[in-house]
């Protein structure tokens, strides 16, 4: 043969790989031969060599990436072929005679292949010893997939000299090949050699080259049948070697390093991910310049504190991103409400599934303690406050707090922030006393004693006033506005007068000119106005529509009649009748009143621009990001308290939307009396931070120290002085600790632990240990102040437990802090009394609340009995969730007994939260088994409080109780129906369900069913390990 080779150039797309020779082979598949002419049917006369001398020179071009993942090919390697050509010469040499009186038949062979069009490459030779000695024992250092090659080579050496013996050294072709043989065969080759030259040598003992058997086999690994399309396999690939590259260069990081890797050491797959999903292209300047700070690089902890809306929550998810995918470690991002939590568990759902990660929720009553050990993934915890703690103390005591490689806390500055801020601390100080390779990350606003913080936290800090959309604050006096300008003598600058023809009716209604505000930017624009009460909230908004024009009726009007239905659906035939006539002119009101529905449902159709006003209390500040064109603070109040300056720039905050407005305004109105305070609100430096573990009597310093004699983080008044000198109250001790010390506190508190009988220990304080109540008391976060009444209430509950009913149960689960906002109406109270069965009513006398006490209080006769006026009331908001499980409708429950639907939503949650903490209680304490199951069933009820069908949709994060109903009538009635759906699909089948949120609905639904999916694997995988502390069997 004349021309037994090809040459193949391969062509770079990538710009990172290193560029190779030109690689020469007749082994290229036809179908990747680009430009090159295809082979066509062999006439049966001609020969080989002919056939062959004809080709030319082809360009194989890959397609996206290179084919060997970005290694160099050991083509490259010149001295490695060598090695194998001189040993393949040797063995050449010695067969040489043997192999001469082949050729002939190898022409007939092939002539007759020819004519019956059935032309089948020769079978893979097998390279014996004698070759592989000949390349010496010399390390090669080479990727994977050419070791695995060199390791199967070895194998069939070794599986030929064990058939052979000791017969030769000499490979040859098996010629009875096996029909398995035939199918590993074509299985193999079928996509690499299909319209390529085929070519069955039969009892042919020629060896064909080495060298070429090694670039065909490369080349048939790279192109290899699969079940999913070859770009896919291949972007796979890349993210995995970028991840792998990112992983390396965080290992070997040094101060000078500015990027390692593509995307700030992520897979160019993420910044693709963050343009689809969330439609980022580009970072902000100090973004990249926070990611690139070399305490990042060097994994240190930060604070880093920004204006409202000024893009920090992307910097953290991106942080978070590079330690599940890089490090390979968990990840926990702490938020302040559930509807944050919520809200970003739907958001990174979809980046779990691309990218191969959990994403797990722990807000209200959702959440494991401790969460599943994986062993093949990461998982990101996206937790509330409260639930954060309680997941750090679980993994605390199963030794697995170093699995979390970073903790990201939003909205930092709420340390400061009463009993939510001790619980912050607390955990914050256990992860920096108990793991020492965790980095935490804080997001806080502007602070006035940040270095305090830093202290505390270990950290550096970076700060930067960027605003994507630059802000204007403004207050109005009487009809004229002010610009505020803090380099003016009264701090406000005269901007203009209110321009707006008031007639003496209307300035009577709205003398703070309201309605001349908003309709500077209404409809074309949002607005946002925030007033001190909720009853003011609904008012403002009724007042403006009186005055509103026709126009605004049609503006959007067939989506905001479609909002009114949804509203009324969600109601179950009921509506707030100040909604139904704010809702047609594109208002509407939001704050804690509202239910779960109506909140997501004003808060969809406001960011949607269906509602271009929202009157709202401070509250919204805080939580989901709703920005707007105007903000209007309606008063400098919140309630009968004068706005603090934090909250103040968390409203103003608001105003602005990035990609949308080029500005954005603020506007307080302000009373002549309110002037001057005012202009310490606007002009003053950003308050300061305090510990609150001293807050409410010390309760954060009671709770700390039991929850660490507890876990066995401190058993010692020594080690726990020592603990505390790393805690943020340590540091601000001067100011804090005016009347006694630090130390004295401490004391103080271990005694009146031992009191409570919740811990005990020698009178010397060397040795401190938690009772058995305190270990319930801490594991079920229950209030040290109804740690004892719990204890009372379920044993006295244990003597006549109504099992027939869910009565006593929820009697026994209903918050004791909300007791005191309970008044009841004692008609409603008998009413709902009398409808109670036998057994129900002795129930409730036994615990002490008695018909006849009810009747007289009901006909208002006094009562001269002493009763327990405690007991009495959360009676009747047990009566109340009691119910609400019969009927499942808020709306219905909350009119019968005369309470305010927001009010009814809020004991719903809190009684759910509050069960899920009880039933953690009862788990701890023996005597209490009982109750396991029973609370287990309970709170899933209260969870969600809808029919039983409709509880694994409910489980879905965003999907309520009337999306839930759409779901479940249009077949989709389970979890594994929900995660199978077709996004588009669902988004036309479901009424008023876009398409991002039918995305992100799948996204949460899949990432559920995995979770629960990873669970149960990783239970069986549990159950079938082998015991490590397996006896020794004796034989």
């Amino acid at each position: 043969m004349n021309a037994d080779k090809q040459d193949i150039k391969i062509k770079r797309v990538c710009t990172r790989k290193r560029s190779r020779d030109i690689l020469k082979s007749h082994l290229t598949p036809a179908k990747k031969r680009g430009a090159g002419p295809r082979f066509q049917q062999c006439p049966p006369t001609r020969r080989f060599s002919s056939i062959m001398a004809d080709i030319k020179d082809v360009e194989y071009c890959s397609d996206n990436e290179d084919l060997f993942g970005g290694y160099d090919s050991i083509l490259e390697d010149s001295s490695f072929l060598a090695k194998l050509d001189d040993a393949e010469k040797h063995e050449r040499q010695r067969d040489f005679q043997s192999a001469s009186y082949t050729s002939d038949v190898d022409q007939q062979d092939f002539t007759s292949a020819c004519s019956s069009n059935d032309w089948k490459q020769s079978y893979e030779d097998i390279l014996t010893d004698s070759i592989l000695n000949g390349l010496g024992d010399e390390p090669l250092d080479l990727p994977v997939s050419q070791l695995h090659f060199q390791e199967q080579v070895c194998e069939n050496v070794k599986r030929s000299r064990l058939q052979e013996g000791t017969k030769t050294s000499t490979p040859f072709r098996n010629t009875d090949r096996t029909e398995r043989e035939r199918n590993v065969f074509d299985t193999t080759n079928r996509q690499v050699c299909e319209g390529s030259l085929r070519i069955t040598k039969k009892q042919s003992k020629v060896r064909r080259s080495v060298t070429d058997q090694l670039k065909r086999t490369m080349l048939c690994n790279a192109a290899a049948p699969s079940n999913v399309s070859r770009a896919v396999v291949l972007k796979e690939a890349v993210v995995s070697e970028e991840i792998s590259v990112a992983m390396q260069a965080m290992e070997t990081v040094f101060p000078e390093t500015t990027d390692l890797g593509p995307f700030f050491g992520l897979p160019t797959k993420v910044k693709d991910l963050m343009y689809k999903l969330k439609g980022i292209k580009n970072l902000y300047d100090w973004q990249e310049k926070c990611l690139n700070l070399d305490c990042v690089q060097q994994r240190k902890n930060l604070i880093y504190s920004l204006p409202t809306s000024g893009g920090k929550t992307l910097v953290a998810e991106i942080l978070i991103l590079r330690e599940l995918l890089c490090r390979k470690k968990d990840c926990l991002f702490i938020l302040p409400y559930i509807s944050l939590v919520q809200e970003k568990v739907r958001g990174l759902a979809s980046f779990g599934l691309e990218l191969d990660f959990m994403v797990e929720e722990y807000a209200g009553s959702k959440g494991k303690f401790p969460p599943v050990k994986r062993r093949n993934k990461s998982s990101l915890y996206i937790a509330t406050i409260e639930k954060a703690h309680s997941l750090v103390n679980s993994l605390i005591e199963t030794n697995r707090i170093e699995n979390i490689g970073l903790v990201v806390v939003d909205e930092l500055h709420m340390l400061g922030d009463g009993s939510r801020g001790a619980i912050i601390e607390m955990t914050l100080a256990k992860i920096l006393y108990t793991s020492k390779t965790t980095q935490i990350i804080g997001m806080s606003a502007t602070l006035g004693n940040i270095k305090d913080l830093q202290t505390f936290l270990k950290a550096e800090n970076y700060t930067n006033d960027f605003r994507p959309v630059q802000l204007k604050e403004y207050v109005k006096l009487k009809d004229t506005i002010y610009e505020v300008d803090p380099r003016e003598e009264e701090c406000f600058k005269f901007s203009r007068p209110l321009n707006f023809r008031y007639s003496s009716a209307m300035q009577k209604i709205d003398p703070d000119h309201i309605i001349a505000l908003v309709t500077e930017v209404i409809p074309g624009h949002s607005c946002l106005v925030f007033c001190p009460t909720k009853k003011n909230c609904e008012n403002v908004a009724g007042m403006i529509c009186k005055y509103l024009k026709e126009e605004f009726l049609q503006h959007r009007e067939a989506e905001k009649a479609v909002l009114l239905r949804d509203l009324m659906d969600s109601g179950n035939g009921s509506m707030c009748p100040v909604l139904r006539r704010t809702v047609p002119y594109g208002l509407a009101y939001h704050h804690s009143g509202l239910t779960n529905e109506e909140r997501k449902l004003i808060e969809e159709a406001y960011s949607s621009g269906v509602l271009c006003l929202l009157t709202c209390t401070s509250t919204l500040a805080a939580g989901i990001n709703l920005p707007a064109r105007r903000v209007i603070l309606r008063s400098p109040y919140v309630a009968t308290d004068f706005l603090k300056r934090s909250q103040y720039k968390q409203m103003v905050g608001r105003a602005g939307r990035a990609g949308i407005d080029t500005v954005g305004e603020s506007v307080l109105i302000l009373q002549d009396k309110d002037t001057n305070m005012a202009k310490n609100l606007v002009c003053a430096p950003m308050e300061n931070c305090y510990s609150n573990l001293m807050h409410d009597d010390g309760k954060g310093v009671l709770s700390l120290i039991l929850s660490l004699i507890g876990l066995n983080i401190t058993t010692s008044l020594h080690q726990m002085k020592e603990f505390l000198s790393g805690t943020l109250l340590y540091v601000q001790q001067q100011q804090l600790c005016v009347e006694k010390s630090l130390w004295e506190v401490v004391q103080q508190s271990v005694e009146l632990l031992r009191e409570k009988d919740l811990i005990t220990g020698t009178s010397d304080g060397q040795t401190l240990q938690v009772t058995k109540l305190g270990t319930a008391t801490y594991k079920g976060s229950v209030d040290l102040t109804y740690s004892h009444v719990l204890y009372k209430d379920l044993s006295r509950g244990l003597e006549g437990l109504l099992l027939n009913s869910y009565l006593h149960l929820l009697y026994l689960v209903t918050p004791y802090d909300l007791i005191s906002q309970c008044k009841p109406d004692w008609m409603v109270y008998f009413r709902q009394f009398t409808l109670l069965s036998a057994a129900e009513q002795k129930m409730s006398a036994a615990i002490g609340v008695a018909e006849s006490f009810v009747a007289r209080k009901a006909a208002g006769q006094t009562v001269k009995k002493d009763v327990d006026m405690v007991v009495v009331r959360r009676m009747y908001l047990s009566l109340v969730l009691f119910s609400l499980l019969k009927e499942t409708n808020l709306w219905s429950v909350a009119d019968r007994f005369q309470l305010s639907r927001g009010f009814v939503q809020t004991l719903l949650s809190s009684s759910s939260a509050f069960c899920s903490c009880v039933l953690h209680f009862t788990e701890e304490l023996e005597e209490f088994w009982p109750f396991k199951a029973l609370l287990m069933e309970l709170t899933q009820r209260l969870s969600y409080c809808v029919k039983a069908e409709l509880i694994p949709l409910m489980e879905v994060a965003g999907v309520m109780e009337s999306r839930a109903k759409q779901l479940y009538n249009a077949g989709y009635k389970t979890l594994t129906h929900l995660a199978n759906a077709d996004p588009a699909v669902l988004s036309k089948t479901i009424e008023n369900l876009y398409k991002k949120q039918a995305n992100q609905i799948v996204a949460s639904a899949k990432m559920l069913l995995n979770e629960k999916a990873a669970a149960l694997q990783e239970e069986v995988d549990d159950l079938l390990m082998k015991p490590l502390d397996l006896p020794l069997q004796l034989i």
